[in-house]
């Protein structure tokens, strides 16, 4: 059973950094791609970042140059750095694999274009 788990989320100040942590359970993550999406309330799932089983990945605008997207296949998860956080970005975030076949590339960072959800885990940024 192909399980994603979201850590690593909390409380933070403006300016703060927190990394977040996707671990797959019941499934080596070596070869699949994997995307990082967050949602605040009343607003969509709004997709974030993608990287692929070589290291290579990309952000959206809006988070290139705060965000960062990594993984170790060696411990099965992948990570999302965020640094310079503002309560604009308080959501719950969560990861994901592509749908379909070509599990191991990113394909555009809309919702219904990925699957195996996890439960996601809260990110607040206030003061």
């Amino acid at each position: 059973q192909v399980q994603l788990v979201e850590s690593g989320g909390g409380l933070v100040q403006p300016g703060g950094s927190l990394k977040l942590s996707c671990a797959a359970s019941g499934f080596s993550l070596d070869n699949y791609a994997i995307g990082w999406f967050r949602q605040a309330p009343g607003k969509e799932r709004e997709g974030l970042a993608c990287i692929i089983s070589d290291g290579n990945g990309y952000l959206v605008d809006s988070v290139k140059g705060r965000f960062t997207i990594s993984r170790d296949n060696a411990k099965n998860t992948v990570y999302l750095q965020m640094n310079g956080l503002s309560p604009e970005d308080t959501a719950v975030y969560y990861c994901s694999t592509p749908s379909g076949r070509f599990y191991y590339l990113c394909p555009p960072l809309q919702h219904y274009e990925y699957e195996n959800w996890g439960q996601g885990t809260q990110v607040t940024v206030s003061s």
